[in-house]
């Protein structure tokens, strides 16, 4: 069989193909699972400059080999000092992530990456996705965790707020609707009123037929009525009204989606976030520019849906994790932006994180012998491999077994964030 329930649960639902509402079976699971754990995964698409998010910012080589684009001491907003004694802060535009780790609740998890890293995004994206550098064209490590729980599975277990299935999230039997706006995700009909309603009875009643005996009509009538039993449920999440104002920006407006889904209990375990514009050649200015503008997005969006959460004491059932796929160049090119790098930083969110600073930044010394570095220098060397991180997220937070999930057994790396 060529085709998965993924490829039939995207987006909105044609009225002769799939559809969103079924068994009440369905509905009982979505509230017997709604005391489980969340996971938000954020993902910065095109590579994030991570020695512009965490700033070493009194190492002397960071403003010699940044001379127009290194953030000035005085605006850096300080966070202490990691273990090697380097002193870090965060953008100026990261004021409400400055916030969140001073609360204990943010851990930053320094260079991190892979052995031989790939500077490519899509290459790049896949490994992170597969937790493999040497197939990066299999299922992902959300999705082989996906696969590992019990079924029968909500058909909401998970929930993809971008148009196309990503990486991470693709699984072997498990389908992940994209719903990108509640308001949208409904069954698409060219008619509407009753006719609408009519059709949406007829494509109930017809794909409740499951023949054991002709197995490819069976995938796609149950996959038809599992996509049928999560239209009522979205819809709920479109009428949620948070407890603050969200930025109006698309990425703050999926977040606030996600605080919907949670706040009304409609099953979901995984959530995937996207947000782009992070490959940044250009416009790494200081006091304007792309650069600004995303980490603006990024802190004030992260902000918003943390106390949200915390305002309806959601905060610690969950957990965000943030990471690119890759760092960039430590030195600036010609027009004041960075080229593709290597190790990175990633960040993790959430009432129970033990906040703080984690691994040791990188010495920007030009000589080609320093160990924090290569690429003649060049770009940043990975200290923590990043499948330990998401060893910790699957063994203590999802109470997985990430040796089964990973191929592998990345425990001893993990850093103790949870």
């Amino acid at each position: 069989m060529n085709f998965s329930r993924r490829q039939f649960v995207k987006g909105g639902v044609t009225a002769f193909t799939f559809g969103f509402a079924a068994p009440q079976m369905l509905c009982d699971m979505a509230f017997a699972q709604a005391s489980a754990r969340n996971l938000v995964v954020v993902y910065l698409g095109g590579g994030n400059d991570s020695l512009s998010t965490v700033i070493p910012y009194r190492d002397p080589f960071y403003t010699s080999r940044r001379p127009t684009i290194a953030v000035p001491a005085a605006n850096v907003l300080q966070i202490g000092t990691d273990a090697s004694n380097i002193e870090l802060g965060l953008h100026p535009r990261l004021t409400g992530l400055r916030a969140i780790f001073d609360a204990g609740r943010l851990a930053i998890v320094q260079r991190t990456g892979y052995a031989n890293q790939s500077r490519s995004h899509f290459t790049g994206f896949d490994i992170w996705g597969t937790a493999n550098p040497g197939n990066t064209s299999g299922t992902g490590w959300l999705g082989r965790y996906l696969d590992s729980l019990s079924p029968p599975l909500d058909p909401l277990v998970a929930w993809n707020t971008s148009r196309e299935t990503p990486r991470p999230l693709m699984a072997r039997t498990v389908g992940v609707p994209a719903i990108t706006t509640p308001a949208s995700y409904s069954f698409s009909s060219p008619n509407s009123g009753t006719e609408a309603g009519y059709e949406r009875s007829a494509q109930l009643r017809i794909s409740s037929h499951v023949p054991v005996d002709r197995p490819h009509l069976a995938f796609v009538n149950s996959t038809t009525q599992a996509a049928l039993g999560t239209l009522d449920r979205v819809a709920t999440v479109a009428t949620y009204r948070p407890s603050l104002t969200y930025p109006t920006n698309g990425f703050a407006q999926a977040l606030q989606a996600v605080a919907g889904a949670m706040n009304r209990q409609i099953s979901t375990k995984v959530f995937w976030v996207q947000t782009g514009g992070y490959d940044t050649h250009a416009s790494q200015g200081v006091n304007a520019g792309a650069y600004v503008n995303l980490m603006a997005t990024l802190g004030d969006g992260v902000k918003a849906f943390y106390d949200d959460l915390s305002n309806q004491g959601l905060l610690s059932n969950t957990l965000i994790v943030v990471y690119s796929e890759f760092g960039r160049r430590i030195s600036e090119n010609g027009s004041q932006g960075t080229d593709h790098g290597a190790g990175a930083n990633m960040m993790l969110i959430g009432g129970g994180v033990r906040g703080g600073i984690y691994g040791t930044a990188p010495n920007l010394n030009t000589d080609p012998a320093n160990p924090t570095l290569e690429n003649n220098a060049g770009d940043v060397r990975f200290e923590t491999d990043f499948r330990s991180v998401y060893a910790k997220v699957l063994d203590s937070w999802l109470g997985s077994n990430s040796v089964t999930i990973l191929g592998a057994n990345y425990r001893a790396g993990a850093p103790n964030v949870l």
